[in-house]
């Protein structure tokens, strides 16, 4: 027979239920085989928004999702450039010609990382120049393989970025020329990062703190030829606090001794600067070190000992160090709160050492051994005299086996995170830590033969409310291999040439207790997870700032947000 004519309903006699947001034209075929046409008046809920509110919701989202929300419509492209404070561009050279209309669009951006892969062309100083102007607000930049930007390039851009507080350069062709050129002009310079740089090579001109003297707190040096010649930099920052040399080639034995006489001379000239009016009396102490794959003996160490403020302090494979040196550091740096060995299993630091680090560092917090043979002696010692001992990793250990664990097990009661890696236990090490260590919350064995999945789940039936992650039984997955406190690294994944940077998921416990909520929301219209997400933390956003809107009318707000967002419609 004939096909019936299509059927066009309204708001008031529609066959769907009257909140269900559908987009203009909808069409579908019914059971009987007629075809149904359902037009939906369109109502844009999210318009009564302000758009701070909007740019609030832009900061929960990742780099993917930014970028497919600003082509929802021009509103959220318009608020989503004036927004974004961050930007990934993918620095090849062929991006020149659109850095104008990029930075008229995103005129707030005060973080950007230029990246350019090492077969392809890199940007030049024209580019940054150009960058350097639109970007007045610029505080933090990051170089990685810009390989076509010189010395004169970051010379300009330093004179025209006076409010750059961090800069991070890496696998780039400039030198100490453009370096001191950042360090005269960037008064408020804060943190510097240098990996890899070609043009710091021997014979370098010396790098001075410049301007930046009052401010730079952190020095980071990676992978150079000739990191020596930033001594001057390191002694000439007054407030330096965070010092890190990894993977440098050359002696450093005579660097780490100028930084400790520095120290040494600001302790003993205080009260005669205080009384004098010195500007010696503004420095502050260096209160973290981290020295990584150098060359450094205990001369090194016994240099830094006389930085008696230090609290974190990292030696990690520097095989020429031993129990002396560290012995010095534990008699004089007695406010030491985190430590990280990594002896490289060769034997020279061991029992000596930690037990003078158990007698003098009563404020330990985090202790990191890889590759020290320890026995039951230091640990008890540091068990029993570190009573604020809250993380603790032990990994390449052959010594460390259920003694040494056992003891941990009935004396380290404050601790909250343990790392076993590698090393010689069995069930009974677990079977001591099921009723040991009160406070422990997470606990991660691995590649420890002796150990088998039966303790694993007798362990998880002890402390039900513990988080494990071991070998033989799959409970935690996301526990996280290193105990010490890092940062969160931004991250950004390019989209063309633009990327934004993911922001804080401080709320996620919220987050979680909603998703749950408006399950059933997910599965009606078939949202991925990220869009879900998004739902969910648009939701709390809209809630908080107008608590009028009752629930109803606030879901069918997100819910066409969300459809907008997936089908890329301009609402």
């Amino acid at each position: 027979m004939g096909q019936s004519p299509p059927v066009v309903l309204g708001r008031e006699n529609s066959l769907c239920d009257p909140y269900t947001f559908l987009s203009s034209s909808s069409a579908f075929i019914s059971g009987e085989g007629f075809r149904v046409e359902i037009a939906v008046e369109i109502v844009d809920y999210t318009a009564g928004l302000p758009d701070e509110c909007l740019a609030f919701v832009f900061q929960f989202l990742g780099p993917g999702d930014r970028n497919r929300c600003s082509l929802v419509c021009k509103r959220w492209f318009r608020v989503d450039g004036w927004s974004r404070h961050r930007l990934s561009l993918n620095a090849q050279s062929e991006i020149v010609s659109s850095l104008p209309s990029l930075f008229t669009r995103f005129d707030s951006v005060t973080k950007l990382a230029l990246r350019c892969s090492r077969k392809s062309i890199s940007l030049t100083d024209d580019a940054l120049l150009t960058i350097s102007i639109r970007c007045r607000n610029l505080t933090r930049l990051k170089l990685r393989g810009c390989r076509e930007i010189t010395d004169e390039g970051m010379s300009t851009f330093a004179k025209n970025s006076k409010k750059l507080r961090k800069l991070s350069c890496g696998s780039c062709m400039f030198g100490a020329k453009a370096l001191n050129a950042v360090l005269d002009h960037c008064a408020n310079l804060e943190e510097l990062s240098v990996k890899r740089l070609r043009g710091i090579h021997d014979g370098a001109e010396p790098i001075g703190p410049g301007a930046a003297a009052s401010s730079l707190k952190m020095i980071c040096l990676k992978e150079l030829v000739n990191g020596q010649s930033f001594a001057p930099l390191v002694l000439g920052s007054k407030n330096l606090k965070t010092v890190k040399i990894i993977h440098c080639l050359g002696d450093w034995d005579s660097v780490l001794q100028l930084i400790g006489n520095r120290n040494q001379n600001y302790k003993e000239n205080l009260n005669c600067d205080i009384n004098y009016g010195s500007s010696d009396s503004n420095r502050s102490p260096l209160m973290e070190i981290h020295l990584e794959r150098l060359q450094v003996s205990d001369i090194g160490l016994s240099a830094i000992s006389k930085c008696t403020k230090i609290e974190n302090l990292h030696i990690v494979k520097t095989p020429e160090c031993s129990n002396y040196g560290l012995v010095c550091v534990a008699e004089n740096c007695k406010l030491l709160r985190k430590l990280h060995i990594d002896g490289w299993r060769t034997n020279r630091i061991g029992d000596e050492g930690l037990i003078a680090v158990a007698k003098h560092c009563s404020n330990l917090q985090e202790l990191v051994l890889i590759g020290v043979n320890a026995t039951h002696v230091s640990l008890s010692a540091i068990a029993c005299n570190c009573s604020k001992l809250e993380r603790l990793a032990l990994c390449g250990s052959g010594t460390i086996g259920d003694t040494e664990i056992a003891c941990i097990a009935a004396k380290c009661m404050a601790l909250k995170k343990l790392c076993i890696k590698g090393c010689p236990i069995s069930d009974i090490a677990i079977e001591a830590l099921g009723s040991g260590c009160p406070n422990l919350v997470k606990i991660k064995v691995r590649k420890c033969r002796g150990v088998s999945g039966d303790a694993g789940e007798w362990l998880r039936e002890q402390r039900g409310s513990m988080l494990i992650n071991m070998d033989a039984c799959d409970t935690d997955c996301g526990f996280e291999a290193s105990v010490s406190d890092i940062g969160v690294h931004e991250t950004g994944v390019e989209v063309g040439q633009v990327t934004a940077v993911g922001a804080s998921t401080s709320s996620n416990g919220r987050l979680a207790l909603l998703r749950s909520k408006l399950g059933h929301f997910a599965v009606r219209v078939a949202l991925n997870r990220t869009l879900a997400d998004y739902l969910t933390r648009l939701l709390i956003l809209v809630i908080e700032f107008d608590t009028s809107l009752s629930r109803k009318k606030t879901t069918i707000a997100l819910i066409q947000a969300v459809f907008a967002v997936n089908a890329e419609i301009n609402i």
